[in-house]
Formats: structure tokens, C-alpha cells, sequence
């Protein structure tokens, strides 16, 4: 079987805050929940950010992820934007940290490529392969949410192989541990 792994991923914003939970047992993963944070009712940007930041905290207290996935911002052509979506991303991970969970970033091109296997997908391609491929049984209005898991199934993805490296301290501690690899 495998070690039981929670994967929180976020798709940061400051208009909607996309998130997704994945649990992975081995090399099976299954969607634990997956929803998103409204903030356009909010005028002030402090106060999204002040509530981007407690929501990420109430998910981790909900969900105890052991580790986080973020969508990184892509370079836009406003400045303005890119700046708020790079707070909202920073206070995402501040909340994450806050709580000793390691964070990855990946590039929306990363995301879309692990998932459908085309780095240009449209959000409504990304949802379809993630309700195939986790069997969800439907797709939310807001893709914000699925654009989260998505991020958590990537980070999923990536590390899904990860065997850790055994350390040697030098050649003859190699020869030592590994006794058929070497020869006289």
C-alpha cells in the first residue's frame, strides 16, 4: 500500500480563491472536497487578503494537508493585477507556512500540462479531465475550484515517484551498502 498523503491546492485570487483537496494512498489519489472563496463582495484589498489568509487557515485545520500545491502568477500585462494576485499568493502561503506545511508553486502551464497533457487547455478541459480522472460527479460553476485541485493533483503528479536517495558518506560507504553494483 503507501503512506496516506493530504495535498491542499490553491488557485489564488483576489476576486475568487480557488481551492481543492486531494488524498493520496500510493499512487491512488481521491478528491477530498474542492470549493472556492468569494471576495468581489469585498471593496477593500486588505480585507481580501485578511480573508484569503483565514480561509487558507481554516482549511488547514480542516483538512490537515501535509503538504500545499500554489498556482504561481503568470506575467500579465497589468501591473496592478499582477502585484494584488502576487499578495494574494503571499498571504496564501504565509497562512501555509504559519502552520509548518511545505509549499510548491507550479506554472499554470505545469498545471494544465500534468493534467490534460496540453499546457494551453481552457479551465473547462482542465475540469473535464479532473471529473474523469478523480470521478467527480460533477463540475462546479465557479472553475476556480477546480483550477485549485488541479494544482494539487499536479503537485500529486510530480512527486508521485519520489524515492528517497539513500546518502553515502564516500565511495567505499557506497561499495559497502551496494555490494552488486560494484565491480572488482
Amino acid at each position: 500500500m503507501g503512506q496516506e498523503r493530504i495535498i491542499l491546492g490553491i488557485d489564488p485570487g483576489t476576486t475568487v480563491m480557488g481551492w481543492g483537496v486531494i488524498r493520496a494512498v500510493g499512487q491512488k489519489p481521491e478528491c477530498v472536497a474542492l470549493g472556492i472563496l468569494e471576495l468581489h463582495k469585498y471593496d477593500n484589498h486588505y480585507l481580501k487578503l485578511q480573508k484569503i489568509f483565514e480561509r487558507v487557515l481554516g482549511l488547514i485545520e480542516q483538512f490537515h494537508p501535509d503538504e500545499m500545491a500554489l498556482e504561481a502568477p503568470f506575467f500579465g500585462k497589468n501591473v496592478q493585477s499582477m502585484l494584488k494576485l502576487g499578495r494574494a499568493q503571499g498571504v496564501a502561503m504565509a497562512a501555509g507556512l504559519s502552520r509548518d506545511i511545505p509549499i510548491t508553486e507550479y506554472a499554470p502551464l505545469k498545471i494544465k500540462m500534468a493534467v490534460t497533457g496540453n499546457g494551453q487547455a481552457s479551465k473547462e478541459q482542465v475540469a473535464a479531465m479532473l471529473q474523469k480522472y478523480l470521478k467527480l460527479k460533477e463540475i462546479p460553476k465557479k472553475l476556480d475550484a477546480t483550477d485549485g485541485l488541479a494544482a494539487a493533483l499536479c503537485h500529486f503528479f510530480q512527486n508521485q515517484n519520489v524515492v528517497k536517495e539513500k546518502s553515502y558518506n564516500s565511495w567505499k560507504d557506497f561499495v559497502s551498502k551496494n555490494p552488486g553494483r560494484a565491480r572488482k
